[in-house]
């Protein structure tokens, strides 16, 4: 499987530049990280939670752990968990369920990214495919994310 071009148009009409990459198929972050010989540190993950009755993309390196209650917290709910498959997978039409990437904005989702994500000036995430990833400038990202941004990860020991 090919990104999805609904993300590649994407990326290309906001003249954002990125690298395409492949490995082979893989579906937690860990392997994925492994596999595109990447650390985990850089490997951003997207996250889908229902937070509130709404859908909230949650973005965090691959080396860390959400927390629930921090990113309720951030969203002033107390109602947070983790979503479903069946919950989100229709949001994403042209992805593989689990391998969306962090543009969450392209599919009409609110996006936060943890802080921890700004450690490292270059990111690689999931291109919709459970083997295909991409690269790109974090500022780039969030350029053309508008990502909401606060602490709701920590590091897996």
């Amino acid at each position: 499987m090919t990104i999805p071009r609904h993300i590649t148009e994407f990326l290309d009409s906001q003249h954002v530049p990125y690298l395409h990459g492949t490995h082979k198929k893989e579906f937690t972050a860990q392997e994925i990280a492994h596999a595109a010989h990447v650390s985990g540190k850089v490997l951003a993950k997207a996250i889908m939670v229902k937070a509130g009755g709404r859908l909230v993309m949650a973005v965090l390196p691959a080396s860390h752990h959400i927390s629930l209650s921090a990113l309720g917290r951030l969203l002033d709910t107390q109602s947070v968990r983790l979503a479903t498959e069946e919950e989100f997978k229709s949001l994403f039409p042209d992805c593989e369920v689990g391998a969306m990437p962090p543009l969450g904005n392209l599919y009409h989702l609110d996006v936060w990214f943890d802080v921890a994500l700004r450690q490292h000036p270059v990111i690689v995430f999931n291109a919709g495919t459970h083997t295909d990833t991409l690269q790109m400038n974090l500022a780039d990202v969030e350029r053309i994310v508008q990502p909401q941004v606060g602490k709701f990860a920590w590091l897996l020991q």
